[in-house]
Order: structure tokens, then C-alpha cells, then sequence
């Protein structure tokens, strides 16, 4: 899948706008919350954002800034997770995600060293990356996606369990971002 195949993904999932008082995000309309909206210079009404500045938000922020488009380039299946993962919970949780799977498959630092889980997507995490792929292959990349939406899965939960409103939100989001 190409980026303009996973932002259309992401906003026929996400819909049109959406104001639901148990979500803490506040309006969003194609995904795209009010605050990340008005960080960007949008200054209209929600219920009008247009789709193409959400296209827009989604390439610049979502993919191009963490780096998600170096990841493709090496695991497409893994950075269409952390796409999708980044939209859902922020670019630098992805991140995180997968240098925390990727420390934890290097055999104790014997194909590659650790690295940072600092959630940026550097030299360092893809180098881990290619370390970790020039040793498993294309089927280490299917165990990146499992690891990354694994970890994703156990943060819906402790969302859940912390915050009992986001309990309307759980089936939704393990029905639809896990595995998806």
C-alpha cells in the first residue's frame, strides 16, 4: 500500500466529524482533532475541516516527520502499522513500540545493539531495523507487526483500565486497529 492508500484508509475508518464527550481528543472531523487543527493554522469550524488539509496533516505528520517513509522503504507492512498505531496514539507511542520489539529480538544485543526508546525514529532504530531484518527476513517483519499491535493492544487495556470512560471505546479499538 502506497501513503495515499493508508490516509484513505484511515479516514473512510475515522469518518466525518465526530464530538463525543467521552473522548478527551474533543472534535475531530476525518481523524483529525481540533487541537492538531488549530496547531496547523485552522481556524474554521470542525464540522467544515476540509478532507485535504487532513490528507495533508496525515503525510506531514503522521508519516513523513516520524520517519514512517524510511520504514517502508525497508518493512512496508511494519510502517503501515505504525502509521495507522501513530494516528490512533501518536507517532512518538509507535516509535516507541517498535524500538521496544526490536530490543527485545536482538538475542541480548548479538544482532544488533539496543537502542533508545526514545519513540524517534533515527539512524539508530534503522539500523536496528535492518540489523533485525537482514537476520529474520520478510518473515521477521510479520512478527514486528504482531510485536507492534501486541503492544498496542496491552495499551488499550491499560487505557481502559485507568480511565473507565474509554471503556465505551475498547471493542472498537481492538476490533478495529488490531490487526486491521
Amino acid at each position: 500500500m502506497t501513503i495515499d492508500d493508508l490516509i484513505e484508509a484511515v479516514i473512510a475508518r475515522e469518518g466525518g466529524y465526530v464530538d463525543d464527550p467521552a473522548d478527551r481528543g474533543g472534535a475531530t472531523r476525518w481523524g483529525i482533532t481540533e487541537k492538531v487543527a488549530r496547531q496547523r493554522g485552522y481556524a474554521g469550524a470542525m464540522r467544515t475541516f476540509p478532507r485535504d488539509e487532513a490528507v495533508a496533516i496525515y503525510r506531514r505528520l503522521y508519516w513523513l516527520r516520524p520517519r514512517f517513509d524510511a520504514v517502508a522503504a525497508r518493512a512496508p507492512a511494519l510502517a503501515a502499522e505504525l502509521f495507522d498505531t501513530g494516528v490512533n496514539m501518536g507517532p512518538a507511542v509507535a516509535g516507541g513500540f517498535l524500538q521496544r520489539a526490536l530490543n527485545a529480538l536482538n538475542r541480548g544485543a548479538r544482532d544488533y545493539p539496543d537502542i533508545a526508546r526514545d519513540g524517534a525514529i533515527g539512524p539508530a532504530t534503522l539500523a536496528a531495523l535492518d540489523g533485525f531484518l537482514a537476520r529474520r527476513g520478510a518473515a521477521g517483519e510479520a512478527v514486528l507487526v504482531k510485536a507492534v499491535e501486541a503492544l498496542q493492544g496491552a495499551r488499550y487495556l491499560d487505557l481502559a483500565e485507568t480511565r473507565p470512560a474509554n471503556e465505551v471505546f475498547l471493542y472498537g479499538w481492538l476490533a478495529n486497529r488490531i490487526g486491521s
